[in-house]
Order: C-alpha cells, then structure tokens, then sequence
C-alpha cells in the first residue's frame, strides 16, 4: 500500500469515528433501566459510520430497556390483576416521553440495514428483536392512552352520579316515605364490580363485588317502631329483581357511556 493511500485509509477513519463522535449521545430512564442512544437521523449522520461495536452496545441497549418495560407492563390492563395500579403508573410515566424515544430507535434499526456489517455477527438479530419491541411498546402506550380516556369517564360519571341519584329519587319517592316500604329508585354498579341499590326510606342493599353476597345496610337514627318495620328478606328480594339493564353503570371502556337508570316506576319488594 502506497503512502497516499495509507493517509487517504487513515483520514478515512478519521472521519467516520468523528461522525460518530458529533451525534451527541442521549440518555433514557424507564422501568429501571437506562440506555443511551444517538439520534443520526435527526443530526444528519450516517448510522453505517460508526464503530459497530459501538453501536451494537447502543442499540442493545435500548432493547433491553424495552424488553424490561413491556415485560414491566403486561397487566397493566387486567383489572383486578395484583400489580395492574403499579404497572398502569408506569405505563403513563411512558407516555410522555417513550414515544419520541420509539421513533428514534426505529429509524436507527431501518437505517442499520442499509448497512454493510447489518448481515453480521448478532446484527440481524438485534435489528429483528429491537423492530418487534418498538412495536409491543407502541401497543403498550396505546393501552395507556385508552386508559386515561376510561378514567376519564368513570370521573365524569362518578361526578354525575349524584344529580342522577337525586333525579331518580325526585321522579319516584314520595316526599314522606314510608320506613319499609322496600321501594327501590335507584342502583349503581361502579367498574370494579361494588354495586348498592338505593330505597326510598333510606335503606340501602350493597355487594362488595359483582358476585358478592348483597348485605342490608339500615339509615342512621331509626326508631325501635320503625327498626320492627323492616323485613331485611324483602328488601334482598328487592335487589335482586332488579333489572340490570336498569343499572346506572360505571364505564369500563373508552367511548362508552354510562348507563343511565332507566326512566320506569320504582319498584318494590312487596
């Protein structure tokens, strides 16, 4: 090899670890992790001039903190599951940030391919694995973002609850109830499961989940002549004949309105 072509080598070389050097290496925490990664795209840099060891541990990286987040956020939407409050938190800690991460990641895999060490070493397979967990964690944040839509509307349901309830009780109780009368206005059925069906008298059935056993619960201050008023059976009966359509119930999913009590008469247990 000639002089000339050993400094044209050289300066080569040169050059490509400068290219990397002047895309500026960024740091990402989530899920316990952090992965630093470079944004050739958004510098206007070549990915295929860097160091491949370099940016074999770049992007292995970055793998490894999606890897931990997706795993991280499996139940994040299966009510009732032991972790989903946890792993629902950290899904919206995501949400602000993750996505803008996503597309860099993504397009510094697209632009490995174009690569002439792509086809070597664990290259291919970090480039298959690194594309299939930037699609599981899009999947993930769009979880989240369904979710906030659902809490927003158990809130906006939770806050009319009580106007409905008064409605209900306005439309079908008469001013001066009778205390045992088991005449039932009103039920409501919140989304994890907890149900109470309301009477006019103030008497109150309530399950502690969608299959519990339903339990009387009497008003405060009742009399000793009225306390012999109340037949617990009949108000149970009550709540039970219920009409479930005609449940005002808390929403479970993004969109769905709540459902209202339905206009009929009070019923009873008589």
């Amino acid at each position: 090899m000639s002089w000339k072509q050993g400094v044209i080598g050289g300066a080569g070389l040169v050059l490509g670890a400068c290219a990397t050097q002047q895309v500026p290496v960024k740091q990402y925490a989530l899920a316990g992790g952090r992965a630093e990664y470079r944004d050739y795209s958004g510098e206007r840099a070549n990915i295929c001039d860097s160091e491949p060891r370099w940016l074999m541990d770049e992007l292995s990286s970055m793998n490894g903190l999606l890897a931990r987040f997706v795993s991280s956020t499996e139940q994040a939407s299966t009510q009732g599951a032991p972790e989903q409050a946890q792993q629902m938190a950290l899904l919206k800690e995501a949400t602000g940030s993750l996505g803008k991460v996503l597309d860099v990641h993504q397009s510094n895999l697209k632009a490995l391919q174009g690569c002439g060490f792509a086809r070597s070493g664990a290259f291919p397979e970090l480039g298959r694995r690194g594309l299939e967990l930037v699609e599981m964690s899009r999947s993930r944040l769009a979880e989240a973002n369904e979710a906030k839509k659902v809490e927003a509307a158990q809130l906006k349901w939770k806050e009319e609850a009580p106007q409905r309830e008064q409605t209900a009780r306005q439309t079908w109780c008469a001013k001066e109830p009778e205390v045992g009368s088991t005449d039932l206005f009103y039920a409501r059925r919140y989304a994890d499961g907890r149900t109470e069906w309301l009477f006019c008298d103030g008497h109150r059935v309530q399950a502690a989940s969608a299959d519990g056993e339903p339990t009387l619960v009497s008003p405060e201050g009742l009399s000793a002549k009225d306390r012999r008023k109340v037949k617990p059976a009949r108000y149970l009966e009550a709540a039970r004949g219920y009409p479930t359509e005609e449940i005002d119930k808390q929403p479970t999913e993004p969109g769905a309105p709540a459902t209202a009590p339905a206009q009929g008469a009070a019923t009873s247990g008589h």
